[in-house]
């Protein structure tokens, strides 16, 4: 009698914590389990082996201790004891075919009188089918076991009739009732095995998904710094290309200005990569832009050549914001004046306007530049510039609008809920 458990499942780890018996006997357990799932027929023959040599021993001569009529031909007894031993080697595929002939030989041995313990293998198979087949059928061994009872009472009654029948099916309803328990044990070990194997693909499923997402706000940091730096460093460049031959003190100033913005971008670039290292500990910690960098990071672009006028409408004064918050603005404002850099022409100039109302703060960047490799009627171009600004603004429950201006130009028009301060 063997039980069965999901293939592959590391059974042992349910005995943690157990103590070393038990740890001892459950691993003992599992192994012949595992040999069984492999070699199901070398159990089944060392069992019905087992059972055969135990039945003929019996026939030799130690069934006439409880014979109702020890006249039974040897021949007889033989038979009988094969029969109720050797179908044991197809009770897992056929069981209640098994049952059946075992059912029948305990027929001829009640009405013989030769009362052969080996008739108790049946208890073998009632343990199988309620081990493995739907509990229902279990209603169908009643008449198979009943009725040679029955008809032995009957033909050889000794003592009263309960005590010869009520007895025997008190032990077949003990062991079914054992298999039962067996199995039940079964069913809850193999959900939490699966509940386990479940919650550990949730859990690798989440890693990708927080790995996905992570890889996200990567690209959109390095888009925003890289693309930004780089347009301040082209739009320094050029100028400092134009102002070398009348003013080489002006084209000075420029490589200088190249440098310092160079510096910034490896600077933020550093303290983005440094956390995939393998030792955090070494990455930079320097803070993340905030609302306060908003002046220096205009001064950069006034710089790189396009002029940018900046105000704030605070009338209670600015809302504290969080540092994500910050950032979001940051970065959108960034981004716009990035793109006003790159597409908006030699005469573009830009505004930056910060609006603290009622619950919610509002930027709107606006410039006078014409882009042309962007399409108007979609707000889209070739880059992830706009894309990345929905996404730092659907993070915090905001609106982005950004598109063209009928009287030309490009606004960039953000919204951005404030946080609940407590009462």
């Amino acid at each position: 009698m063997t039980t069965e458990t999901t293939k592959g499942a590391p059974d042992q780890e349910w005995t943690a914590g157990a103590p070393p018996l038990s740890q001892y006997i459950q691993r003992k357990v599992q192994h012949v389990r595992a040999v069984d799932r492999r070699r199901p027929w070398l159990w089944d023959t060392l069992l019905t082996l087992f059972w055969t040599f135990a039945a003929l021993v019996d026939a030799s001569g130690g069934w006439r201790n409880l014979a109702r009529d020890q006249s039974v031909p040897v021949w007889l007894v033989v038979s009988m004891s094969l029969a109720f031993s050797v179908p044991l080697l197809w009770r897992r595929r056929h069981p209640m075919t098994v049952l059946t002939l075992m059912a029948a030989t305990a027929v001829v041995n009640t009405w013989s009188g030769a009362f052969l313990q080996a008739n108790f293998l049946q208890a073998v198979i009632v343990f199988n089918i309620a081990l493995h087949l739907p509990l229902r059928t279990l209603l169908w061994t009643i008449a198979p076991i009943t009725l040679p009872l029955v008809i032995g009472a009957a033909r050889h009654p000794q003592g009263s009739w309960d005590q010869q029948v009520v007895p025997t099916i008190w032990a077949y309803a003990m062991v079914a009732l054992l298999a039962v328990a067996v199995r039940s044990r079964q069913d809850y070990t193999a959900a939490l095995v699966e509940r386990a194997r479940r919650l550990e693909v949730e859990r690798d499923q989440q890693a990708q998904l927080a790995a996905a997402a992570e890889r996200t706000r990567i690209a959109r940091e390095m888009h925003d710094i890289i693309g930004h730096h780089l347009s301040v460093i082209t739009g320094l460049a050029d100028g400092g290309s134009y102002a070398a031959a009348k003013s080489p003190e002006r084209a000075a100033q420029a490589l200088g200005a190249i440098g310092t913005t160079s510096r910034q971008a490896l600077d933020e670039l550093r303290r983005l990569l440094g956390v995939l290292r393998d030792q955090p500990p070494e990455a930079v910690r320097a803070p993340q832009p905030t609302l306060d960098d908003l002046a220096s990071l205009i001064d950069g672009v006034r710089t790189a050549g396009l002029p940018v006028r900046h105000h704030v409408h605070a009338p209670a004064g600015p809302a504290p914001l969080s540092a994500g918050r910050q950032l979001t603005v940051y970065r959108i404002v960034q981004e716009a004046l990035t793109n006003t850099l790159k597409h908006g022409g030699p005469a573009a100039t830009a505004e930056v306007a910060l609006s603290y109302g009622e619950g919610q703060l509002e930027v709107v960047v606006t410039d006078t530049g014409r882009r042309t490799d962007v399409d108007d009627s979609t707000g889209t171009g070739p880059g992830q510039g706009l894309a990345g600004m929905r996404e730092r603004t659907w993070l915090y429950d905001g609106t982005l609008e950004a598109g063209p201006l009928p009287t030309g130009g490009w606004r960039v028009h953000l919204r951005l809920p404030l946080e609940d301060t407590p009462s």
